[in-house]
């Protein structure tokens, strides 16, 4: 990197301006002002942009076949009744179906005519199969004749299938044969938000089949992928990073980044100006290191490569990169990787993965780790709080995020399929309520100690999972859903 000038990005863009940056980065918005003594470094440089997703994904538009389907003839008086006006109702959800495609960027094929007869639905799945679509809509504005039969053909192309059926198009006893079945989402409703969170799901569901993950961990060079999601693992000798962090120097964009961190943090405590300033070095090593391998997210044997050296653990790093839309997870663990991609692509915000301990006097969950995000709201929404810490390990610098109390937050660990152990890939979900931050010290264990009170009566001391990822948000059903649209096991915990 040449001193005084920001690298290229994925997109072969240079870095913003100042004015650009101060006006547009959404990494450094809220509360992003200069602390006194940066000027100097601002008239010679701006900071790094945020890092962007380099892979597949990053490129990738998802695909999907709609279609309206219904009667030809006059409704009369059979559901949904001559009340119904389908015309206006076609209209209606057609507009709103283009908007969140547009909002999504996904590219949705539909069907000029409804579908009026089996025949043309066995034509139109045929089509959708031939074209090895990311998923199908079918929006039923009928309960007569073929409208739930193509709904049930749908789901048998093995194709994700989301299903909107508004009121009056459907009864218990049609929804209750699909209701339960993988591959498929039934949104009985006419409010057509749930639908378009259908169309969501099925363009994370692409996205995550073509997302490739570095992981810099051992001395190998290799590919491989996580069975059922599709993940691609891009395997990288641990040394990369080290020799890459080595062999960059402290520039004027690292510099003013560290200060413009110091700045907006509440407190630093232990950790010194030169600490943060090694974190963000991680943070363009593994800028750069995305780009090069061409990958949407990224995880490091951390403690085993850099735990027994003078560099710096890349908490900070990681911590901003979750900010950036970039899923980073700590300590080569693929499920975590896995469970930082779904909570990103999903709900648009990041996750804390964490260690879990169990408080047996609150019956409540305390996350622990070192590597805590800070727009726990939203990636475009102000950041939560936070200070500047030593870790556990008495060195480095780590940002402690607060929490908010009373928040409700979700929980996602995904088990990557065992062949030896005879498991399918699995999804641990819960729900719960963020009781308090725990302070570190005088307790000991990870700076940021988040202690959540989960719903239902799973004992803590048997509390399943490990690495699980916590994010704000009351998400359970949703995440039920999107394993059942994509035939994972899940398991509400």
């Amino acid at each position: 990197m040449v001193s005084g000038r920001c690298p290229l990005h994925c997109d072969g863009r240079r870095a913003v301006t100042r004015r650009d940056f101060l006006h547009g980065s959404a990494a450094f918005l809220a509360g992003a002002s200069l602390v006194s003594g940066c000027a100097s470094l601002w008239q010679r440089s701006a900071p790094v942009r945020p890092i962007h997703p380099c892979g597949p994904a990053s490129k990738y538009v998802p695909s999907v076949k709609a279609a309206f389907v219904r009667r030809k003839e006059d409704y009369g008086m059979l559901w949904p009744g001559a009340v119904y006006d389908g015309e206006a109702a076609s209209a209606k959800y057609t507009t709103q179906l283009d908007q969140a495609a547009q909002k999504l960027g996904v590219k949705v094929d539909l069907r000029p005519e409804p579908i009026y007869s089996a025949a043309e639905a066995d034509a139109w799945l045929a089509e959708a199969k031939a074209a090895r679509v990311d998923g199908l809509m079918l929006l039923l504005l009928d309960r007569q004749q073929h409208a739930w039969p193509t709904a049930q053909k749908a789901v048998d192309t093995g194709i994700p299938t989301v299903i909107f059926s508004p009121l009056g198009t459907s009864f218990t006893t049609n929804t209750v044969q699909l209701a339960n079945k993988p591959g498929c989402v039934i949104y009985s409703t006419d409010d057509f938000r749930q639908a378009a969170f259908g169309l969501k799901m099925l363009k994370a569901g692409a996205k995550i089949r073509h997302t490739r993950c570095v992981v810099l961990v051992g001395n190998r060079r290799f590919d491989s992928s996580m069975a059922d999601l599709g993940i691609v693992l891009r395997y990288v000798p641990a040394k990369t990073f080290l020799d890459q962090y080595r062999a960059t120097p402290d520039t004027d964009e690292i510099l003013a980044m560290a200060e413009e961190y110091i700045g907006r943090a509440r407190r630093r405590r232990g950790a010194t100006r030169q600490d943060v300033i090694n974190g963000i070095r991680s943070y363009v090593v593994a800028q750069n290191i995305l780009r090069r391998e061409e990958c949407d997210a990224i995880t490091m044997d951390c403690l085993g490569a850099l735990g027994k050296t003078e560099v710096s653990l890349p908490c900070i790093a990681w911590s901003r990169m979750n900010d950036d839309r970039i899923p980073a997870a700590c300590e080569a663990d693929l499920g975590a990787a896995a469970s930082h991609i779904i909570v990103q692509y999903l709900f648009d915000r990041p996750g804390f993965q964490q260690d879990p301990v169990a408080d047996t006097v609150h019956s409540a969950i305390i996350g622990a780790h070192c590597s805590c995000p800070t727009r726990l709201n939203g990636f475009e929404k102000p950041p939560e709080p936070f200070d500047i810490v030593h870790h556990h390990g008495n060195r480095d610098a780590v940002p402690r995020t607060l929490w908010r109390k009373g928040q409700r937050v979700t929980i996602l660990d995904v088990l990557p399929r065992d062949e030896n152990a005879g498991r399918k890939t699995k999804l641990l979900i819960s729900a719960g309520t963020v009781l308090d931050n725990i302070d570190v010290p005088p307790s000991g264990g990870c700076v940021v100690s988040v202690r959540v009170k989960f719903d239902g009566d799973q004992p803590v001391l048997s509390f399943p999972g490990f690495h699980q990822v916590f994010f704000y948000g009351d998400y359970k059903r949703h995440l039920v859903e999107f394993c059942r649209l994509f035939s994972f096991e899940s398991q509400v915990v």
